[in-house]
């Protein structure tokens, strides 16, 4: 693993904060460190923890979860033009092999993630600091590493743990299991959240409005939630959920606020990855530019698939459909973004996605790449359908319908707050009606289809897909036939690492 370097590159500018229009402090990037040279101050400390936040943000145009989690699923397909971005197109149709560029800067980004928050809980205990901030930064670095080792595991299956800085001649390190490294996630959540409450407390709200955005208990209780959940650990997600929801979070009247700059670091978010535009370096959402058509001076990638949509319920005979679809995507009758009707002249598919761009409006075509909208990671919607599942699979039947039911109501109730619904102050007659079912295995279907459509082209479908099983995932992909289960649950280990760590060893089937 060539790229994880025993040095830190210090990105001032990153640091997260949200008054106003300004999220971050406006600095400019100070350069690169030696380790002998940095580490010692509080300022120092501060300085190396933002560093940590900057590799996970979208304002790195290496960041391609969107490619794994979701290009790759049965929501979408490539997009763009045929031979833009070829690579892309080879994850789509599962022709993926280990020097496929978007595994390289994948893997790149996360492990450089990692490296920063190893060097962050190395040195930063030996700084004589404030005790609740240092208490602060050794949380936040816990969950960013968690986060990373998350997302890494789950789309590269066996990698290797690598718990503290390395010189370069200390690199060769063979795999760990998918299995022992999302038990080091466990390790790194439930530090975060001790740390993170040692400094902090239980509000969720816990930073002042200046810092917005930082890791707090509720997020690292969340994610461990979730890492739980992969490891079908029902008992725990089920337990972490619970406690997650004590920390007050709420579903917001409308679902679409959770994708509109004007309503970012709500109660719903648990955590959320901060982004400013007119910032240099870059520090913007670039998925603006990735994702929009072409119209808009995008690139037109990841491009809603027609089964996607044929998932949304809809009533008869009056074909009104779950409102969370025209919050998801554009299509033809609608209406795109600033009142402007959509054309599926723009899409392969005739659809686009909406959920993380941004109106002309607001983001004007020259700037379509350097948006300022959030994305968020994880959201309470997402904790009560976790929390559905866990009771489903305990076989605790009655009691998953509240949390699910709690979704769907949000849901169908978007028409009781959002005045911009044809027919808003009324719910359609049938729409989205309470699951009552405490059958098993027709509550399960009804959770996993509740997470496809409530949690569509937020980076998640495909990860859910692999985890449901085999059986689930070859109906989900009949139209591949290239897609094999046993091959394709994890992406291959990027060639240049394999020629760099000579004790790793490739997945199977690569």
């Amino acid at each position: 693993m060539k790229r994880m370097k025993h040095h830190l590159i210090v990105i001032a500018g990153i640091l997260l904060i949200f008054p106003g229009c300004e999220k971050y402090l406006d600095q400019q990037p100070q350069g690169t460190y030696p380790v002998s040279a940095f580490f010692q101050t509080e300022e120092h400390a501060k300085l190396a923890i933002t560093s940590c936040y900057e590799k996970i943000a979208f304002s790195n145009s290496n960041n391609r979860l969107w490619v794994f989690a979701d290009v790759a699923s049965d929501d979408a397909v490539k997009g763009g033009f045929p031979g833009d971005q070829a690579d892309i197109g080879l994850i789509d149709n599962f022709q993926i092999s280990a020097d496929n560029g978007n595994g390289e800067t994948t893997w790149e980004i996360f492990y450089e993630g990692v490296a920063r928050c190893n060097l962050v809980l190395k040195h930063v205990p030996g700084i004589e600091m404030d005790r609740a901030l240092q208490e602060r930064i050794i949380g936040e670095a816990y969950f960013l590493r968690g986060y990373c080792y998350f997302q890494l595991c789950n789309i590269f299956g066996n990698i290797p743990l690598i718990l503290e800085p390395k010189n370069p001649d200390e690199m060769q390190v063979p795999n760990s299991t998918r299995q022992e490294v999302y038990e080091q996630v466990e390790i790194d959540f439930i530090e975060a959240v001790k740390y993170l409450e040692s400094a902090l407390g239980l509000d969720p709200g816990v930073y002042p409005g200046s810092e917005k955005g930082r890791a707090t208990p509720g997020a690292a209780k969340a994610l461990l939630a979730k890492t739980y959940l992969f490891e079908e650990k029902w008992s725990e997600a089920l337990t972490a959920t619970l406690e997650v929801e004590s920390y007050g979070y709420l579903l917001l009247p409308v679902y679409q606020h959770n994708f509109n700059v004007l309503y970012e670091n709500n109660n719903e978010s648990v955590f959320e990855i901060q982004h400013l535009s007119g910032k240099s370096p870059v520090m913007g959402s670039r998925l603006n530019q990735w994702l929009a058509p072409r119209v808009d001076n995008g690139y037109g990638f990841d491009e809603p698939a027609q089964s996607f949509v044929d998932e949304f319920e809809v009533t008869t005979p009056e074909n009104i459909y779950d409102p969370r679809l025209d919050y998801t995507l554009g299509r033809d009758g609608k209406l795109w973004f600033d009142d402007v009707p959509y054309n599926p002249s723009w899409s392969s598919t005739g659809f686009n996605q909406k959920k993380y761009l941004q109106p002309l409006s607001e983001i004007s075509k020259s700037w379509k790449g350097d948006a300022n909208l959030n994305f968020s990671i994880i959201r309470f919607a997402d904790i009560l359908l976790i929390q559905a599942e866990a009771l489903c699979e305990l076989n605790r039947c009655d009691e998953a319908l509240v949390p699910l039911n709690r979704v769907r109501t949000r849901a169908r109730e978007s028409y009781l707050y959002d005045e911009n619904l044809e027919g808003y102050g009324t719910i359609p007659a049938g729409l989205l009606p309470d699951v009552t079912t405490t059958d098993q295995g027709a509550l399960r279907n009804a959770i996993r289809h509740e997470r496809r459509v409530e949690l569509g082209f937020e980076c998640q479908r495909y990860f859910d897909i692999i985890r449901y099983g085999e059986a689930y995932a070859n109906n989900a992909f009949s139209n591949k036939p290239t897609f094999n289960y046993d091959t394709h649950n994890a992406f291959p280990i990027p060639q240049s690492e394999m020629e760099t760590n000579l004790k790793m060893v490739q997945n199977e089937g690569y």
